[in-house]
């Protein structure tokens, strides 16, 4: 004679199967309809300025304080403006805050922690945590939205970037940012 012992999974089991077994079909598709997701699309420049009397990215920690690009080991803290325009002097949407660290041996590779802080419109006061590999000489990097607060609280999503131009005497850069919101 076989014998059967009822364990609390095994419970849970016959009992999550003939409470699911009788709930009407609209529930189950009511369910299923509320899964539709909505994307956001932002667009706007960022403006990288190492150079100059008042640059908005500054080299905090390297091997060589002095050098004039980018090494293994360097981190720079940022705080710079997001223009919705190329023209620094278009309008300020909000402001880039964060770091990057040069991470590879071998080339140009950052490691970027970036809050994305909105200062105009809809979404003022609201802000974005952007972390990820930054591959430089890629013609477009892609790094993931980690979150975010105000109106984009639990964000998920990605961010496209694309250099818009670099002067290569001091290193400051414009960047094109496509951001898209889950």
């Amino acid at each position: 004679m076989a014998t059967f012992v009822l364990n609390q999974p095994l419970i849970s089991l016959l009992f999550m199967t003939t409470l699911f077994s009788h709930y009407p079909a609209s529930l189950a598709s009511t369910l299923t309809e509320q899964d539709n997701t909505t994307t956001t699309h932002l667009h706007f420049y960022l403006h990288d300025t190492l150079s100059g009397s008042n640059p908005s990215a500054v080299r905090v920690a390297g091997l060589n304080p002095n050098a004039t690009s980018l090494s293994f080991g360097d981190i720079v803290i940022f705080d710079d403006p997001l223009t919705k325009e190329p023209d620094l002097n278009s309008t300020l949407v909000g402001r880039a805050q964060g770091y990057y660290t040069h991470v590879s041996k071998e080339d140009l590779t950052l490691m970027m922690v970036v809050n994305l802080v909105f200062l105009e419109g809809r979404f003022n006061g609201s802000t974005l945590s952007v972390i990820g590999r930054n591959s430089v000489l890629n013609k477009v990097r892609e790094f993931p939205i980690v979150g975010g607060t105000g109106a984009f609280r639990g964000a998920t999503g990605w961010v496209l970037d694309q250099t818009y131009s670099v002067d290569p005497r001091t290193g400051d850069g414009i960047f094109e940012f496509d951001v898209f919101l889950v």
